[in-house]
């Protein structure tokens, strides 16, 4: 048997619920999935295409703004209400979302009252959600998040700029430099390809695996696990 398939144990007996972010391009939804096909977890995923507003909001964002942001948060609630009702013994959940993170879009994208108004609406919904157990926040340049937009070519994202995904990015690195919500794992993907290579997907695997602090970074050009 290839050593890039040999069997590895399996991080979901650890850690029920895992949550893999980043922003937009990053490959978070596809690892989520990997995870999810590999170790027989549930996948709580976004929904983009069920938000009739979205590609309204990338053609005129300061006009869709809102309710974008308001159908994104309450289909996120929904989607994840029922995992706090879970026993111990229910099938791992792996997802690709966290509710905080859309804060991040908002604050980018809402004028100041509009923005008072979310937050308002957060705080009561907040409790209803249940904190994952580890969040794999994956990182990436804004030049390469650009380029796999642009490869992957979706109708909707064809007016994101660099200047958004800059942006975008840096919000990210703010808000997980004071995320303490969860177990954090902090990946640079510079040189890490988790989706197309085995080997890679393997490494990944084990460094969760290896975890001991509540926030750890691995960059794989270092061959180094930070854990802090």
């Amino acid at each position: 048997m290839p050593a890039s398939i040999l069997p590895i144990s399996n991080p979901f007996e650890r850690y029920k619920h895992i949550v893999v972010e980043g922003p937009i391009g990053v490959g978070k939804t596809s690892l989520a999935r990997k995870l999810a096909e590999r170790f027989n977890a549930e996948q709580v995923l976004e929904l983009p295409e069920e938000n009739p507003f979205l590609e309204r909001f990338y053609r005129d964002g300061r006009r869709y703004a809102l309710p974008t942001q308001l159908f994104f948060l309450f289909q996120r609630v929904n989607q994840l209400r029922e995992l706090a009702q879970r026993d111990l013994f229910s099938r791992p959940v792996v997802g690709d979302f966290l509710i905080e993170k859309d804060q991040l879009f908002a604050s980018l994208t809402l004028d100041n009252d509009e923005l008072k108004l979310y937050r308002n609406i957060l705080e009561h919904l907040r409790p209803q959600v249940p904190a994952p157990d580890l969040v794999i926040y994956l990182q990436a340049t804004a030049e390469r998040l650009e380029n796999r937009v642009r490869r992957r070519g979706l109708p909707m994202e064809s007016s994101i700029t660099g200047s958004y995904l800059e942006g975008l990015s840096d919000a990210y690195s703010r808000f997980f430099y004071q995320y303490e919500a969860a177990p954090l794992l902090i990946i640079n993907t510079e040189h890490l390809n988790p989706i197309d290579r085995e080997a890679d997907f393997d490494m990944l695997i084990r460094q969760i695996l290896e975890l001991k602090g509540r926030r750890s970074f691995f960059n794989v050009a270092q061959g180094l696990l930070k854990d802090s």
